[in-house]
């Protein structure tokens, strides 16, 4: 589907429900708690691998999505991302209605990107009558632009796009962390590995055993109820996304990530893998933005998001003991489509734990849709 011609939003649009966030703080604050048992998860070896099925048409789970992260690359690439969903959420932060297939639930899209010029594919679909997904996951495909075939452990990637080609296998290990485990919502994250080519009209370049990540996930919602997209007023109010990536070295990758809804917070934490098997999660995690860039991004349809210049992230341990800290500069195009965000590259540098000096690119995921942003 083309983006249609860019246009600005009434105050009715953009008018949000009190009632849905009101009940945002409650919910985040007293009920996820309970409920949620991503942090023990995360500690744990990976034994669900059947739960990773694309659910399309299905009426209790609305959405899914398969995802995978290369957080470090050469340059001029930096990173490269493959960022799916099937199904519309029903979220504020990640619908885009205007790209919605008839039917809302039947919207699929892709988003594939580097930092190298011309490397961005975003895309709709139909999934009835543009994509081919197997009951089980063994294989999915949007269209001719993507396809992601396999089965835990092993996945093969291959993608097609306007200007640049991919070839990945990626080979997961038993390592997850665990977004959200909940009855209603999963988002997990398998530590991986990826070998494989990036090919565009300057030639190719070989992937050798980076640290990437394969991640999937699955989530009732509201939307799965109708065949409309749901207006702004109705949506989750989710209002605010950031994932980011970072390989500290060829064997430790950090994830860290802060989502918030109608202003209470529903997740700020950092994950640490190894290659070696050792896995910790941390809940004493800070962000800060320093600065945002001097003028807002303006997406097709004429929204605009503040964006981040500087960020900085402070990881400590239960005894408040420091365990990374970090400066960032985005220094990437932003590309568009991470539902109404963008993901990109940062230039790091900081220290970890405490005293060993880190620094690379990372990758980054930002969403802000909060009011008066």
């Amino acid at each position: 589907m083309e983006h249609p011609t860019a246009l600005s939003q009434t105050p009715a649009a953009n008018r949000r429900s009190r009632i849905l966030d009101r009940l945002a703080r409650p919910i985040v604050d007293a009920v996820l708690p309970r409920i949620d048992s991503r942090i023990p998860e995360s500690t744990r070896p990976f034994g669900a691998p059947e739960m990773m099925r694309p659910h399309a048409g299905s009426r209790r789970w609305a959405w899914t999505h398969y995802g995978v992260f290369l957080p470090e690359l050469p340059g001029p690439h930096r990173y490269l991302n493959t960022m799916t969903l099937i199904g519309a959420t029903g979220a504020l932060a990640f619908d885009n209605d205007y790209l919605a297939a008839d039917d809302a639930r039947d919207t699929a899209t892709v988003l594939s990107s580097t930092a190298a010029d011309g490397h961005h594919h975003y895309r709709a679909y139909d999934t009835g009558r543009d994509c081919s997904f197997a009951d089980d996951g063994s294989r999915l495909d949007w269209g001719r632009d993507l396809s992601i075939t396999g089965a835990y452990p092993h996945f093969h990637v291959r993608g097609h796009y306007d200007n640049f080609d991919v070839s990945l296998d990626v080979q997961a290990t038993e390592q997850v962390s665990w977004f959200v485990r909940t009855p209603v919502y999963d988002h997990l994250s398998l530590f991986a590995t990826a070998t494989g080519t990036l090919t565009d009209k300057t030639g190719s370049v070989a992937i050798d055993q980076t640290l990437c990540t394969f991640e999937y996930a699955r989530c009732m919602s509201p939307q799965a109820l109708a065949a409309q997209a749901l207006s702004t007023r109705r949506k989750l109010p989710v209002d605010f996304f950031t994932y980011q990536i970072v390989n500290l070295d060829s064997s430790t990758q950090v994830l860290l990530t802060e989502v918030r809804a109608a202003g209470a917070v529903a997740c700020r934490l950092a994950y640490v893998r190894c290659l070696d098997g050792t896995t910790r999660v941390y809940d004493d995690v800070a962000m800060t933005v320093l600065s945002y860039q001097a003028q807002p991004l303006v997406d097709p349809r004429g929204r605009t998001m503040r964006v981040p210049r500087q960020l900085r992230w402070l990881v400590r341990d239960a005894a408040g003991a420091e365990i990374l800290a970090f400066d960032a500069e985005v220094d990437s195009p932003l590309r568009y489509g991470h539902g109404r965000g963008y993901v990109g590259a940062y230039t790091y540098r900081g220290t970890w734990q405490g005293r060993r000096p880190v620094t690379g690119s990372g990758y980054l995921e930002w969403i802000d849709c909060e009011p008066g942003q």
